[in-house]
């Protein structure tokens, strides 16, 4: 391959993005790091619905039969010949070992034959720029609320490439927790839409379940509700479904935006940002913007397309890191718990 180490990454710069890191096959063209051209996402949902959760094995095969011609569609779709692609990025963790090397394979394998460079993506931090592609010029530090199936951070972004974490789970992720209480209740897989749809007819003051570590710093948990929900469905069988959800919800979301709000105020935010797929649930985006106008700082919402996996993002955070750190390596692997990196040891990175 070519020496890159001279290339310019500039505004005019053009990355073929691919995201195979859960259940969602994805491939997107992006920009100078902003300008997304083109975004196809292939969902596996019915795939894995019967099954109540993702299952590894079937989420790689269908990452080998969709990846191609989804890549081909975002390539059709961007107006952009492959010819003026200026490198291939692809998620290289965290997620499930097999569908991660399904995506870093097949962008090698591009990368080696239009012999442009090769950029591996941490999947969490491009959701930290998935809001921020709605508006690239918010000013920092800002404070990222980052809520999905498998995580549930507070991140102080000091600059691009510059994260202290504030705060996490010690137990079930958020979104994890809407799936564990959706199952329970019968209301299928994913959890967070089935819930946030049912939330909508029922009373959220009707039961009063507990917020953990509400006035506790600024980790969360969310175990000790899903106990609470369970137990009180199974002492009250005729309890209402949307009640439950609505109550479930609304905890779920009070401490979530009560500690956006400290951590803010923390370290002076400019403004806050919302991320990960439960970013995509109604009650949270408009308490998080109200919490945000009530405080006076800036708050940033992805649209709901950028909020579940998707390779916008991956597109994004790749132009940052290129320009930062340069190409990745052909010889890199994929890491299945790689984490984020921090400018502190409180949750330092690994790859084991």
């Amino acid at each position: 391959m070519s020496n890159f180490a001279n290339l310019v990454v500039d505004e005019s710069t053009v990355i073929l993005a691919i995201e195979t890191s859960c259940d969602e096959t994805a491939a997107a063209v992006v920009m100078g790091g902003n300008d997304v051209l083109s975004s196809v996402v292939s969902t596996q949902i019915d795939l894995h619905a019967q099954y109540g959760g993702v299952v590894p094995e079937i989420a790689g095969r269908a990452h080998l039969d969709l990846l191609n011609p989804v890549i081909a569609q975002a390539i059709r779709e961007s107006g952009i010949d492959e010819r003026r692609i200026n490198a291939v990025a692809a998620t290289h963790g965290p997620g499930l070992i097999g569908a991660l090397l399904i995506g870093v394979s097949a962008a090698k394998a591009l990368a080696l034959t239009w012999e442009v460079p090769y950029i591996g993506v941490n999947h969490l931090e491009a959701h930290l720029y998935a809001g921020l592609l709605e508006d690239p010029t918010l000013e920092m530090p800002l404070v990222v609320l980052l809520v999905s199936g498998g995580h549930t951070m507070l991140i102080e972004m000091r600059g691009h490439g510059q994260y202290k974490l504030l705060g996490r789970t010690i137990d079930d992720a958020a979104g994890e927790a809407f799936d564990k209480v959706a199952r329970f209740l019968g209301l299928g897989y994913p959890g967070g839409p089935a819930i946030d749809a049912i939330a909508r007819t029922g009373d959220p003051r009707a039961i009063s379940f507990p917020r953990a570590m509400m006035h506790d710093g600024l980790d969360f948990s969310f175990s000790g509700l899903k106990t609470s929900v369970i137990n009180y469905v199974r002492n009250n069988p005729a309890a209402n479904t949307a009640d439950v959800a609505a109550c479930f919800q609304e905890a779920v979301v009070d401490v979530l935006v009560s500690k956006s709000r400290k951590a803010a105020d923390l370290i002076g935010a400019k403004g806050l940002v919302l991320g990960g797929g439960v970013a995509a649930n109604s009650l949270l985006r408009e308490r998080f913007m109200e919490m945000c106008e009530s405080e006076g700082r800036r708050g940033l919402l992805p649209s709901r397309a950028m909020c579940t996996d998707n390779a916008a993002m991956i597109g994004s955070a790749a132009w940052y890191r290129w320009r930062s750190d340069g190409p990745t390596t052909l010889d890199s692997g994929a890491f299945p718990n790689l984490r984020l990196p921090l400018l502190d040891s409180t949750w330092a990175r690994g790859k084991n």
